[in-house]
């Protein structure tokens, strides 16, 4: 373990390297270099369980994403640039002055990873890309379900001076509560992430907590789906919810189906794939949680050591509406059928936040177009068709959603949106263009919003 005295050093090294400043884009790279070139498999499959091809496929995804990180550093366009010139006609009613506004990085931060991503979200996942890409260096608490490979990864990048991996609980609060941190990022449970949640807000000097918390990630299967490809759904279903033994923050965990249709019956005439979880305590925590589900009313549909699918009704659901929507983490599916539509819309209307809210239909239809719209205030993220998981790295993701689903609605911890959780505005009233930063003087090459309409360009900076 990482002791308190070892963490304060990490973090005072840190807070260094910000005040000095890094290249963002030359660090993205060289870590995804280097992690092409190591070699770290073997390790992740032997201290996760995760098969290989699933492992290859998330070190494929983690390279990707630190290019991506980069590449966007490069345009400029995350610095949010504002530039109003002098005017001493503004209609407002006194002359406007130059003011000129940048987004720019807030400080060290502190990353915790997460325990079914050893790669795509470890030490050098997408929190850590992200903050990197913002101009702020990163203190690691390593997740314990993989120390040797998070070690590992920090040695490959330690010579670049931007991340600190340390290990332990007391070392992650030692960090967290540091007051020359600024920003921490989580990815895990509700429990876990409001704890450390409570700890940043309680600090002397609140900071902003950027936990990925909990979701059920319901799916809603419309009449005419139901009727039209009920075997169909059934198979992606399973493909969606089995997907790495069901550890996965958007994996399905309620379909909802109308009654009568062919969708229950589908679903237990399939062979669902057995899978190994992250540990025992995980396998202990899921084994918890699917016996909590309620009894009353509960039909088996598939129950076994792996893959367990209950069947009960929307009544029933709405009755004990917090024991029946709770996270269950690992592969299990409640399959609720509903009678009415308008019951269909109620239950969205009650549900908590989540990352994910999946409709399921051939056409668009009234009170279809309600449920798209209650759910666009529940979820994160909206899917027509497709399923929650597999989320894709890019520009327009939003992993996020309202509370549980996170501890900052407006934030997403996937795609190249994630880079705002670690920057700060600051605006520079009637400065000398000699005294501005680069970015924001008259000649820049950035993307910017100048007098209120928008330019384009091309930047590489250094902050």
């Amino acid at each position: 373990m990482t002791s308190v005295e070892e963490v304060h050093a990490a973090v005072e090294a840190a807070d260094r390297v910000w005040q000095d400043g890094f290249d963002p884009v030359g660090v993205l790279r060289a870590i995804a270099d280097r992690l092409e070139t190591a070699d770290l498999l073997g390790v992740a499959e032997r201290e996760t369980r995760l098969p290989a091809s699933r492992l290859r496929g998330e070190l494929t995804r983690t390279t990707f994403q630190l290019r991506l990180f980069a590449e966007l550093v490069e345009t400029g366009a995350h610095l949010g640039v504002r530039i109003d010139r002098a005017d001493p006609d503004w209609p407002m009613g006194a002359p406007r002055p130059d003011l000129r506004r940048v987004l720019q990085p807030v400080g060290p931060v502190v990353v915790f990873p997460a325990g079914n991503f050893p790669f795509a979200f470890g030490v050098a996942g997408g929190d850590t890309a992200s903050a990197l890409a913002a101009g702020c260096p990163v203190v690691v608490k390593a997740h314990p379900g993989y120390p040797e490979l998070s070690d590992l990864t920090g040695e490959l990048v330690r010579d670049l001076g931007v991340v600190t991996v340390v290990h332990g609980e007391e070392a992650g609060r030692a960090a967290l509560t540091h007051p020359l941190v600024k920003a921490g990022a989580f990815t895990g449970s509700v429990r876990g992430g409001r704890a450390l949640f409570d700890l940043a807000a309680g600090r002397p000097e609140p900071i902003p907590f950027y936990g990925e918390l909990g979701s059920v990630n319901p799916v809603f299967v419309a009449r005419d789906a139901a009727g039209s490809r009920a075997r169909r759904i059934a198979e992606e279903a399973v493909a969606s919810f089995t997907t790495g033994a069901g550890q996965l923050c958007t994996k399905p965990g309620l379909l909802l189906v109308p009654e009568g249709c062919a969708i229950p019956q589908e679903l237990a005439s399939l062979e669902l794939p057995v899978a190994p979880m992250l540990s025992e305590r995980i396998s202990e925590g899921y084994r918890d949680a699917v016996a909590s589900v309620p009894g009353d009313g509960v039909t088996e549909l598939v129950v076994g050591d792996g893959p367990v699918v209950l069947l009960t009704d929307l009544r029933r659901v709405l009755g004990d509406f917090e024991a029946f929507t709770r996270e269950c983490f690992g592969p299990f599916l409640l399959v609720v059928t509903y009678a009415e539509d308008a019951e269909v819309v109620e239950f969205a209307r009650r549900l908590e936040g989540q990352l994910t809210a999946t409709v399921i239909a051939d056409e668009p239809s009234g009170w279809v177009e309600e449920l798209v719209r209650v759910l666009a205030r529940r979820a994160g993220r909206l899917l027509w068709n497709q399923w929650p998981t597999g989320v894709s790295v890019t520009h327009a993701q939003h992993h996020g959603g309202p509370w549980p689903a996170t501890t900052a609605a407006g934030s997403t911890s996937v795609g190249t949106a994630a880079v705002e959780r670690f920057l700060r505005p600051v605006a520079y009233q009637n400065f000398p263009s000699d005294l501005l930063p680069g970015v924001l003087r008259d000649d820049t090459r950035a993307p910017a919003l100048v007098d209120g309409r928008f330019t384009e360009g091309a930047l590489t900076m250094r902050w």
